[in-house]
């Protein structure tokens, strides 16, 4: 996902924005999603103007920028929804890490499985908080379905980390060297 597809999907959401108020909005919605910082957001919006995907007022004696999405931007957002499918490959950093586990002494990749699994459950309550700040909704919202993801993509990691780090901990008791999950031991089948 680009930066301009998030930025035009705020404008659709949000309406006619300054680049500071798409920052803020950026920063406590997408933000959980898709990561962008200050320094890229304003440079994308100059660019999304000179290819006609925003249009741009300046307002007050500041020169404060407002931004729309034109129809030409709106047709891209739309484009890219219906017609790209996203990307399934990634680069995931806890992946690369459970893949080298097997390099640590049980012990070291339990105390590390324990340490994530920490770190999951809170960044899942952060999650549930939003969530449960949302929940007068009466109809699905912006930004609803990828919590909704986000909530269910943490639990799993949470779980998994508990699980594999309850599988170090039994092999590191039993002497092993190494003890990858299966099928018995994770709850999944084989």
């Amino acid at each position: 996902m680009s930066l301009r597809i998030a930025l035009l999907g705020l404008l659709t959401a949000a309406g006619p924005a300054s680049g500071y108020d798409l920052t803020k909005l950026f920063e406590s919605s997408i933000s959980n999603a898709w990561q962008a910082r200050h320094s890229q957001i304003y440079p994308e919006l100059n660019k999304m103007a000179a290819d006609g995907l925003v249009t741009v007022e300046e307002e007050g004696p500041r020169g404060r920028k407002t931004y729309t999405i034109t129809e030409e931007g709106s047709a891209e957002l739309r484009a890219w929804l219906l017609a790209k499918g996203p990307s399934r490959l990634y680069r995931s950093e806890g992946a690369l890490r459970a893949f080298l586990l097997p390099t640590l002494e049980p012990h070291e990749a339990a105390a590390l499985l324990r340490t994530e699994a920490e770190a999951y459950s809170l960044r899942l309550a952060e999650l549930e908080a939003i969530c449960a700040a949302k929940s007068a909704w009466r109809e699905p919202r912006f930004g609803e379905y990828a919590l909704d993801l986000g909530i269910r993509q943490t639990r799993l990691m949470r779980d998994w980390a508990e699980e594999t780090a309850a599988v170090m901990e039994k092999a590191a008791a039993a002497g092993e060297k190494d003890s990858p999950p299966n099928a018995e031991s994770s709850g999944g089948e084989g």
